[in-house]
C-alpha cells in the first residue's frame, strides 16, 4: 500500500482506476474537472484500459454511461452543481433500470447567484432519485467510498447507482496523505463485475419500455426493498475492507463521545472534522457534548440514528443546504426517523456552510451553545451576511 498526497479529486481518478473501470464519460465543469482529467492521462498512458467518451453536455454523460452498464460494464462518471441537476432526468432512469453506475460527485452551490462554493443543493435535491448517497469527510474516506460503493451497487441484492460526494474545495482541491491500495488488493476485495440482468447484443430484449400501472408499482416496490439492503450489504462490505486494509469508516452514522452527551451535532462532509475538534475543547470546559456524522444520506440510518437518540436529549442538525420546508433536509429526516421511534429528543436544525461560506470552531461552538440553551429554536441560520450587503434583502 503506498501513501500519495492527493487531492479529494484525485482521490476519485485513483479510485476508479483501481476499480479497473472499463467506460468513463467526461464532461467538464469546476470543480470537478480534475476527476476525469487525471483519468484521461490514466487511459492515455496505459494505466487504465478503458473506454474514454467526451461527450457535449452532463445528460449525455450518464445516458452514456446507463447504456454501457445496462450492458455489462463497469461504469463511471462525475459531476457537479449545474450538471448534476442537468442529469436529473436520467438519474432516475439509472435507478429505475437497476444499473449499478458508481458516479462522483464535488457538492457545488446552484445558481443562481452563480458560486463554485461547497453546498449540498446539488445533491440534496437528487435524493429521491433511487440513488445511494455517502458524504465523505476527508480525501482517504472519498477513495475508500468509491471503491466500496462498486461492492454495494454491484451486489445483487441491491443493483442500484451511487454517488459518493465530497466538498467542493475543502476536499476537491485540497490535497493530504492518502493510502493507495495496491492493484491486487482491490482484484481480491472487489472482482469483475458479475453480468446479470444485462443486454446482450444481438439478442432481443427490452429494457425500461412502457408499462402499466399494476406492473409499474412492482418495478417502484423492487428499488424500494433493493435500498432497504444496502445497509447490511454496506456492513458487510466494510468488514471485508477493514480486514483488507485496517480502515473502517464507521458505518452509515458513526459517533464520537456520544456515551454520556446531553447534546449531540448531527453534520456531514468536511464540516465534521471542525466539530470534533469543538467537541473535544468543549468536553474539556465541561460541556458534556457529541458528534454523530452522517455519512450516508440514502438509505437514511433509521436504526442507527433512534438507537443514538436513546440516551441523548437534545440533537442539533448542521445543514448546508435548505430545502423550502419547515427545516432543512437532513433535519426533516431525522425528525421523520424519530417520530415513529421511542425516543424523541429535542431536534434543532442549524443552516450554515452555505454557498462555500465558512464553518468554523466558533459557528460551530455557537450551535452548541444555542442547543443547549432554555429553548432552541426550530430552525436557526447562521452567520448571515448583513442584509446591506445583499442586492434584495
Amino acid at each position: 500500500m503506498a501513501q500519495i498526497v492527493m487531492s479529494g479529486n484525485h482521490a476519485q481518478s485513483y479510485a476508479a482506476m483501481l476499480a479497473r473501470v472499463q467506460v468513463i464519460a467526461a464532461y467538464p465543469i469546476t470543480p470537478q474537472t480534475t476527476i476525469v482529467e487525471k483519468l484521461a492521462e490514466f487511459v492515455a498512458d496505459g494505466r487504465l484500459p478503458a473506454h474514454y467518451l467526451q461527450v457535449e453536455s452532463e445528460h449525455s454523460a450518464l445516458q452514456s454511461v446507463v447504456s454501457a452498464s445496462a450492458l455489462g460494464a463497469r461504469t463511471y462518471t462525475a459531476t457537479s452543481s449545474q450538471g448534476l441537476l442537468l442529469m436529473h432526468e436520467l438519474l432516475h432512469w439509472a435507478a429505475g433500470l437497476r444499473v449499478p453506475v458508481v458516479m462522483g460527485v464535488v457538492n457545488r452551490a446552484v445558481a443562481p447567484p452563480w458560486s463554485i462554493g461547497a453546498d449540498y443543493s446539488d445533491t440534496i435535491a437528487q435524493r429521491d432519485t433511487g440513488w445511494i448517497q455517502f458524504y465523505a469527510e476527508s480525501n482517504q474516506e472519498v477513495l475508500d467510498t468509491v471503491l466500496q460503493c462498486y461492492r454495494i451497487a454491484e451486489d445483487p441484492a441491491v443493483r442500484l447507482p451511487a454517488m459518493v460526494t465530497e466538498d467542493a474545495f475543502y476536499l476537491s482541491h485540497t490535497v493530504e496523505p492518502v493510502d493507495v491500495p495496491s492493484s491486487e488488493l482491490v482484484d481480491a476485495f472487489l472482482p469483475a463485475r458479475e453480468a446479470r440482468a444485462v443486454l446482450v447484443p444481438g439478442v432481443p430484449a427490452r429494457l425500461g419500455s412502457f408499462t402499466g400501472p399494476v406492473e409499474y408499482v412492482g418495478f417502484r416496490h423492487d428499488v424500494a426493498r433493493a435500498m432497504d439492503r444496502v445497509l447490511p450489504t454496506l456492513a458487510a462490505v466494510e468488514e471485508d475492507f477493514a480486514r483488507r486494509t485496517g480502515r473502517d469508516h464507521g458505518g452509515p452514522l458513526p459517533t464520537y463521545r456520544t456515551e454520556d452527551a446531553d447534546a449531540v451535532l448531527v453534520t456531514m462532509g468536511t464540516a465534521t472534522t471542525t466539530a470534533r475538534a469543538v467537541v473535544d475543547r468543549l468536553r474539556e470546559e465541561g460541556h458534556r457534548v457529541g458528534l454523530a456524522k452522517l455519512r450516508l444520506f440514502r438509505p437514511f440510518p433509521v436504526e442507527a440514528l433512534r438507537s443514538l437518540a436513546a440516551s441523548v436529549d437534545r440533537i442539533g442538525v448542521l445543514d448546508r443546504s435548505f430545502t423550502f420546508g419547515p427545516t432543512g433536509a437532513a433535519a426533516a429526516e431525522v425528525r421523520s426517523a424519530l417520530y415513529a421511534g421511542s425516543a424523541r429528543p429535542l431536534v434543532a436544525d442549524f443552516v450554515a456552510g452555505i454557498g462555500g461560506r465558512d464553518i468554523t470552531p466558533d459557528l460551530i461552538a455557537r450551535m452548541y451553545a444555542v442547543l443547549d440553551g432554555p429553548e432552541p429554536p426550530d430552525v436557526t441560520w447562521m452567520d448571515l451576511a448583513a442584509p446591506e450587503a445583499r442586492a434584495d434583502g
